[in-house]
């Protein structure tokens, strides 16, 4: 989505992400893995099924709890208070988002790129768009944290200084 504005608050920008991106991910990925789960069982064998994508997927459901949780419980509360110190935290909230990147690039290659085959179905086609939609949401979440919120609550080398 194209047509979202983040705001510049870092306090409004944790809630921003947490509407916009936690909400989402809790909603779309146990789907998506359902589906998978059907693409799978129904094109095995086929040439260009992606094996074990919902293995990632149900992998990726847990990882993504667990560190969106984190945000929501430790680390959004405290830039909402503007504390100090919080590099510890976000250096690992950046080690998860490298793990999710790792996820990502994973997906990307089970999938081809998320290419269809010619022949797909339209449970295929669906998972693949429906994948495309949460990658793209999760890459543009990632790097509004990395790159907008976190270097402004950093104070090592890539923060205020």
């Amino acid at each position: 989505m194209t047509g979202d504005n983040p705001p510049d608050a870092p306090g409004e920008l944790t809630r921003f992400i947490e509407t916009r991106y936690h909400e989402k991910h809790r909603a779309q990925l146990p789907g998506i893995a359902a589906l998978s789960d059907k693409v799978e069982a129904v094109h095995a064998g086929h040439e260009g099924v992606p094996a074990g994508l919902a293995d990632v997927l149900r992998k990726m459901i847990g990882d993504l709890e667990v560190h969106m949780k984190k945000e929501e419980l430790i680390l959004f509360p405290a830039i909402r208070q503007e504390a100090k110190g919080l590099d510890a935290p976000i250096t690992v909230m950046r080690a998860d988002h490298d793990d999710h990147a790792g996820e990502i690039a994973r997906i990307r290659q089970l999938t081809g790129d998320l290419t269809l085959p010619g022949d797909a179905c339209r449970s295929w086609t669906r998972l693949y768009a429906e994948l495309g939609d949460f990658l793209n949401d999760l890459e543009n979440h990632i790097r509004l944290e990395n790159d907008v919120l976190f270097p402004q609550f950093e104070t090592g080398a890539a923060g205020h200084g």
